[in-house]
């Protein structure tokens, strides 16, 4: 017979960790896992597409100051920094649950070969930063006619 383990089960059947519990060590991991290498630094999440015509990137930056955002390329990384201000609040207000992150926002990303990195586009709309690599002309697909004879 196969039993299903549950780590936060105690041997008499009882949970060690309640649900509320294990929901905020998820949360942690969560938080923890989007941290880049300097701890003050936060990871956003992208989507990465690949076109004929290029790359695009897609990066969450809710809350972000649009002017505020950096985008440039160095050597062949390409490198996304930003920062999320915490908003001031009146001394008799007081926080009951704080889960937004504030702080640098940083991400990098290798840049192929194949892009032109010096006509990269960005437009930011909704909280949405949008990334446009250009494929460079000689790397984009070719169409070779295939001529039958007789």
């Amino acid at each position: 017979m196969l039993n299903r383990w549950n780590p936060f089960e105690m041997s008499n059947g009882a949970v060690a960790l309640g649900p509320l519990m294990a929901k905020e060590f998820d949360q942690l991991f969560r938080e923890l896992s989007v941290r880049q290498g300097n701890s003050r630094e936060l990871v956003p999440p992208a989507d990465i597409f690949e076109t004929a015509e290029g790359i695009t990137l897609q990066v969450d930056l809710p809350g972000h100051d649009a002017k505020a955002i950096e985008v440039k390329v160095e050597n062949d990384t390409l490198i996304i920094k930003s920062e999320r201000k915490v908003v001031e609040r009146p001394e008799k207000d007081s926080a009951r649950r704080l889960e937004r992150s504030f702080g640098v926002y940083a991400r990098s990303f290798v840049v192929p070969r194949t892009v032109d990195a010096s006509r990269v586009e960005a437009r930011y709309e909704n909280g949405v930063l949008t990334l446009t690599l250009p494929r460079r002309e000689e790397s984009r697909p070719r169409v070779v006619e295939v001529k039958v004879n007789g």
